[in-house]
């Protein structure tokens, strides 16, 4: 069993790209109908795309389920062309937001610098940054896993104790993204703790520490077990109202 401890488990979807106004509106009635025979351990919350966020709100607002983005900018305003303000999402009545998921750094070269930025940015309107970090398959076989993670964490670990008491990190191996493979719970749990270890070192040790990639219903309970990990960002079984329900009861 996973010794008690005073973190509040979080079990956070991603929708990444995906989703219509239509499809949105049936997964999110089915979600909220399920909170009455499916209850949820700690929280819930999804992180859905910028177009979304005003049916989130709207569909959301007053029950167990909060909400918040997937990315955004680390500018409060000015001439950038696409880009969404921490103060825009907190209009929307955002909760979190995700930083530095692994799509962003691969796909749009964001350094950790830049994450600590966006970081930064969300803490100063009050909302909650989640932010994720995590090896590829080569770093592992390299046996590089903790000085990945270690350089992933310094600018954020740089922000100190306080700035770190009010976010999450997010563990997702990069290589159990979407690809249906997962860390064993023994895999993930001895990341946990050297992330762990690194924010005691900081004193911030009580951080809440998620793990991504395929999760489902069927591994989150061994996954929780584990004493450092204090729930789940969760991807492809959001999309489905009993999956996302279901790894919540566990």
């Amino acid at each position: 069993m996973k010794p008690s401890n005073s973190r509040t488990r979080l079990v956070m979807g991603n929708w990444k790209m995906h989703g219509s106004l239509q499809t949105n509106a049936v997964l999110l009635d089915a979600i909220k109908a399920g909170l009455a025979t499916s209850p949820v351990v700690g929280e819930l919350a999804l992180c859905v795309p910028y177009p979304y966020l005003a049916q989130a709100q709207s569909a959301l607002a007053g029950s167990a389920v909060s909400w918040g983005a997937q990315d955004v900018s680390a500018s409060a305003q000015g001439a950038y062309t696409g880009e969404v303000s921490a103060a825009m999402l907190k209009d929307f009545g955002c909760t979190w937001v995700l930083c530095g998921h692994s799509e962003r750094r691969a796909l749009h070269n964001e350094s950790s610098a830049q994450v600590a930025t966006k970081a930064i940015a969300a803490l100063a309107v009050g909302l909650t940054p989640v932010v994720c970090v995590g090896e590829t398959l080569a770093d592992r076989d390299a046996d590089d896993v903790e000085c990945v993670i270690a350089d992933q964490l310094d600018p954020i670990l740089a922000l100190g104790a306080e700035s770190l008491s009010r976010l999450i990190i997010a563990y997702e191996p990069v290589w159990a993204i979407g690809t249906g493979r997962t860390a064993t719970p023994e895999q993930a749990q001895a990341v946990h703790a050297f992330i762990r270890r690194e924010l005691a070192g900081e004193g911030a040790g009580e951080v809440r520490i998620l793990y991504g990639g395929s999760v489902k219903a069927a591994n989150a309970a061994s996954l929780f077990a584990q004493p450092d990990i204090d729930g789940a960002l969760v991807g492809g079984a959001s999309l489905v109202a009993d999956e996302f329900l279901n790894i919540a009861a566990v």
